[in-house]
């Protein structure tokens, strides 16, 4: 791992080299397929980001029409025609594996593409450095102006770049919150001064977040903050396609043009180092702080070409390859693995488990919480009573009636204190559309079997309009019959 970027001065203590100040990186601007391809994702991922709460769905009267809405304030999640519940909280869990499964079976194969391509913190770094190259000029240009002294061009240039990262930070923080709070109305009042604490609260700290770590962290985000460098070369091997230098072809180094046999085709010219957002020399083989953005790929391309030798100096190949190679042989390329098929089965059982999940969820949902004082209470006429709290989920748009029953318990009559339903063995309980009805339900009936004071009792639910069955296990209460 490198601490130190490219011209940071010698230290007479090893150990000053951990405390040495950050050498910033001036990323020099190229032009290629590479380059290409990583604005395309660039826009792709942008415009997905800040159009998507602006899509609109219908689901009905009464319900948000926006496509992606995470609604806290009445605990759903919608997702298109998904409908989340706090209890389906175990969906998150299913896709967070998923997603952590497919990123290592990613990396495995291509290596850290996410981290070059896709993560958040290189989309909006690189949006923020195109703003920098567009106000204040290519590598050279900042680095002289940071340089010299502070007069009119460098003030207003300045200014005006970090204007425009504010602007880009602020509609990144409005836009997250339009993920929570339904976004043309969130919009509006916003700008009318009428919505709520936490929307400014929370629209600053993202803005100011994506400001500061975008604008200033930048390669120190990637170097030091995320967690992935550490452990992401465990995913690696010598099969994995990765941004590799072909020290076979390029060495020997020498400077300028020379006869073919000369020497290497690398000519030392470090474009593929200034090229390169975290500032590191892809000659030094895989290094923690290499994103394999391939970016040098772009900037070696442009340097052969002038130099009149083959381009792809640096390129995208498996280090088994390269030895073959250099070898004069070659090695074709693996994906089926024995860690590439591990991850794809795990990936694909995950996957299944949530499609049969999401395919069987139910429509309705039943909890049922037994009282804790009185456990239970002796009728006159001598049967045991004892007392529940019923609720009852329904999810689907509209009210629907639901019949309860009991099994396990003989004789047992059913009682609503609130509703001034029963005594029956079978209670219709009426619950409005999208919510949960809470139940007073008393049960009352001789027990057959006590043991240690309890015996078990099923709750049986019935939606009558679609006849979907749930149930839920519990305990009925009474006295320790004596031995």
């Amino acid at each position: 791992m490198s601490f130190m970027g490219k011209g940071t001065p010698p230290v007479d203590d090893p150990q000053d080299i951990l405390y040495a100040d950050r050498v910033r990186v001036y990323p020099k601007s190229v032009h290629g397929p590479v380059r290409r391809f990583k604005w395309a994702v660039l826009i792709v991922c942008l415009t997905i980001y800040y159009v998507l709460p602006w899509v609109r769905w219908n689901r009905g009267i009464g319900r948000p029409n926006q496509a992606v809405l995470l609604d806290i304030f009445h605990e759903r999640f919608w997702f298109f025609n998904l409908e989340f519940w706090p209890q389906d909280i175990f969906y998150l869990t299913g896709l967070l594996i998923m997603g952590a499964v497919a990123l290592f079976l990613v990396t495995s194969l291509f290596g850290r593409l996410w981290c070059g391509y896709t993560c958040p913190q290189t989309v909006w770094t690189d949006l923020f450095m195109w703003v920098e190259r567009e106000i204040e000029g290519d590598r050279n240009e900042r680095m002289k102006r940071d340089s010299g002294p502070t007069d009119f061009d460098k003030i207003w240039r300045k200014g005006l770049k970090h204007t425009v990262w504010f602007a880009v930070a602020f509609w990144t923080g409005g836009a997250w919150i339009m993920y929570y709070v339904d976004a043309p109305t969130v919009t509006v009042e916003f700008w009318n001064g009428t919505a709520s604490t936490p929307v400014y609260l929370f629209t600053a700290l993202f803005a100011a977040t994506t400001y500061l770590l975008a604008g200033w962290a930048r390669e120190q985000v990637c170097t030091y903050m995320c967690p992935w460098p550490r452990f992401q070369a465990a995913m690696l091997d010598e099969q994995s396609f990765t941004v590799t230098y072909e020290a076979w072809r390029g060495e020997p180094r020498a400077q300028g043009k020379r006869l073919p046999g000369a020497g290497g085709d690398c000519v030392d010219c470090g474009a593929c180092v200034t090229a390169c957002p975290t500032g590191i020399d892809i000659r030094d083989g895989s290094q923690l702080e290499c994103i394999n953005c391939g970016l040098c790929i772009d900037a070696c391309n442009h340097v052969m070409e002038r130099t009149g030798r083959p381009g792809w100096l640096i390129t995208w190949d498996t280090l088994a390859d390269q030895a073959a190679k250099a070898a004069g042989t070659h090695v074709p390329l693996r994906l089926i693995r024995p860690r590439t098929i591990t991850y794809l089965s795990a990936l694909v059982l995950a996957a299944a488990v949530m499609i049969i999940a999401l395919a069987l969820r139910p429509g309705l949902g039943l909890s049922v919480q037994h009282d804790r004082a009185p456990l239970f209470v002796t009728l006159a006429s001598g049967d045991i009573r004892d007392g529940y709290t019923v609720k009852i989920v329904n999810k689907s748009p509209t009210q629907a009636v639901f019949e309860i029953t009991t099994q396990g318990l003989y004789g047992a009559m059913l009682t609503e204190a609130n509703e001034q339903l029963g005594p029956a063995e079978t209670l219709g309980l009426p619950v409005p559309g999208d919510s949960v009805g809470t139940f007073r339900i008393m049960v009352a009936g001789q027990p057959a079997a006590l043991v240690d004071g309890s015996q078990p009792i099923d709750f049986s639910l019935r939606d009558t309009a679609t006849g979907e069955v749930t149930v839920y296990h519990s305990v009925f209460m009474g006295p320790v019959r004596r031995r």
